[in-house]
């Protein structure tokens, strides 16, 4: 009866262990059931540690990962005093909490420690070295778990083909693929995180190229191959592949999933393909797809980019949920096509809804004030993003803000901001002083500035070019001619073109 008991009794202390929501309710928990009187059984400690890892120390969503974790050392010390550091679950969930939290080499000697192993074990071992950087490691205890006649799983093999991938061990991934095989298993027909693995390691060990030929030699494909294929080819960058896969998996009757579209999007996106994108806005209506928010931000974006900022802005306003991404892509779609105004308001409207900015949407408003010349909000905006929200400006912030000023011919103020950045200009910024100067004819802040920018990039004609331009504009004739000298001393040749395009090859 009396162990009846105990067992009732563990059986709500791991219940509440298996419910905390942060290390302070673990804790809790775990003290309470030690006062009582209460032993952990062989389910505690794999409940404590898998919340463990889910968890943050004040409660949810889970941190990213960090070591030295003095809540998960403490479970450690208390698993190893119990008796239980022996049981291959409660040793299997101590090493993925290790390798969860970022620490490899407690996960490692957790993982050397045990005594008995299970795929599990393997497993988070094996992600532990991979998500350290540590591939060869991976790889190399993966061929020790198929020795030691260990069944892996799917799970696994995404893990190491991954790990192949990161150190370009092709050797290995055809070893893996070919196992798979024999097992009567081909990867890219039966799971997509596994089917993207083991595409995502021929690419990354022998390019796109050595991806699509194991991809077309494929005897039969399904959705999940299909869209695999798409995704691969969106990460290596081939916007023209990714269009001419989806061809002919439309031709084929297969239907992209959310992920595929988003690829198939932006591909389209950057070839700046209007007629191609409204055929796909009007494909999704008809099949629902639309209904995703991430996809139609992506449509969003897509018009925006393409300069419809109409279409882009209805489809916003039929979001039935706009998160803050959604926000940020309109406000910056508007702010880079001449709806500074309008771009700003609607960044007040998200303010106001209760959605909190983050840098890129600062980003997109900074970029609208500079294109409307609104020098005032401009600066409320800037100062904001410390005050208010507790954002430290990036080199990017601060060329939005240099721009704006130059732009506006309030060029002592931006020199001064120049001078009193935490961080190095760069030339797009010092570029965005010279158009400045070029604009206002202020010949005496150039010649202070072109050392600066020379060092920066002492190679690139584009900086003399300019400042010859706008010494030339203000009759300072000998100034021209040392500049231009100095760019034959130099070897430097002026590119083809305007001045205009000089500066806006110097502001990128």
């Amino acid at each position: 009866m009396a162990a009846h008991a105990k067992t009732t009794t563990a059986y709500r202390y791991n219940a509440l262990l298996r419910r905390a929501t942060s290390h302070g309710d673990l804790l809790l928990a775990f003290r309470a059931m030690l006062r009582a009187g209460v032993p952990p059984d062989h389910f505690t400690f794999p409940f404590a540690l898998k919340a463990l890892a889910q968890t943050s120390p004040r409660g949810s969503p889970p941190p990213p990962p960090s070591p030295r974790d003095p809540t998960l050392g403490c479970f450690h010390a208390q698993l190893a005093k119990s008796g239980h550091a022996a049981d291959v679950y409660a040793a299997s969930a101590l090493v993925h909490a290790y390798a969860y939290r970022g620490d490899a080499a407690s996960a490692r000697a957790a993982f050397d420690a045990a005594r008995h192993r299970n795929v599990v074990t393997w497993t988070a071992m094996i992600a532990g070295h991979a998500a350290a950087g540590e591939a060869r490691e991976a790889v190399a205890l993966f061929r020790e778990a198929v020795a030691s006649g260990t069944e892996v799983n799917a799970v696994t093999v995404a893990q190491v083909m991954a790990a192949c991938a990161q150190c370009g061990d092709a050797e290995s991934g055809r070893w893996v693929h070919a196992m798979l095989r024999r097992w009567g298993v081909e990867p890219v027909l039966v799971d997509i995180p596994l089917a993207t693995a083991v595409l995502d390691m021929y690419a990354g060990c022998g390019g796109l190229s050595a991806a699509l030929q194991v991809f077309d030699a494929m005897p039969r494909r399904n959705e999940i191959s299909w869209n695999a294929m798409v995704e691969v080819c969106s990460r290596y960058g081939s916007s023209d592949k990714v269009l001419e896969v989806f061809a002919t998996m439309h031709a084929a009757g297969i239907k992209p999933d959310k992920v595929a579209w988003l690829s198939i999007l932006r591909a389209c996106t950057f070839r700046g393909d209007t007629a191609l994108g409204r055929g796909l806005h009007a494909y999704l209506e008809k099949t629902n797809g639309s209904q995703h928010v991430a996809v139609s931000t992506s449509l969003m974006d897509m018009y925006s980019k393409t300069g419809n900022a109409q279409s882009a802005l209805q489809i916003f306003w039929c979001l039935s949920r706009k998160d803050l991404m959604a926000w940020t892509s309109m406000i910056i779609g508007l702010a880079k096509h001449g709806h500074g105004i309008d771009a700003v308001q609607l960044f007040n409207r998200m303010e106001c809804g209760g959605a909190v900015p983050d840098n890129v949407a600062f980003l997109g408003v900074l970029t609208a004030c500079s294109h409307a010349g609104m020098v005032d909000e401009g600066k409320k905006y800037f100062h904001s993003m410390r005050i208010l929200y507790g954002i430290e400006p990036t080199i990017k912030h601060y060329g939005c803000m240099i721009d704006l000023l130059s732009r506006a011919g309030h060029l002592a103020e931006a020199e001064g901001m120049m001078q009193l950045m935490p961080i190095q200009p760069s030339t797009a910024i010092w570029g965005s002083m010279l158009n400045g100067c070029k604009l206002y004819g202020r010949a005496d802040i150039a010649e202070r500035i072109e050392s600066k920018v020379a060092e920066l990039n002492p190679q690139f004609s584009a900086i003399y070019v300019v400042l010859s331009n706008i010494y030339a504009e203000v009759g300072r004739w000998h100034t021209v001619e040392q500049t231009r000298r100095l760019m034959w001393q130099r070897g430097l040749e002026k590119i083809v073109g305007s001045s205009g395009t000089e500066v806006a090859l110097l502001c990128s």
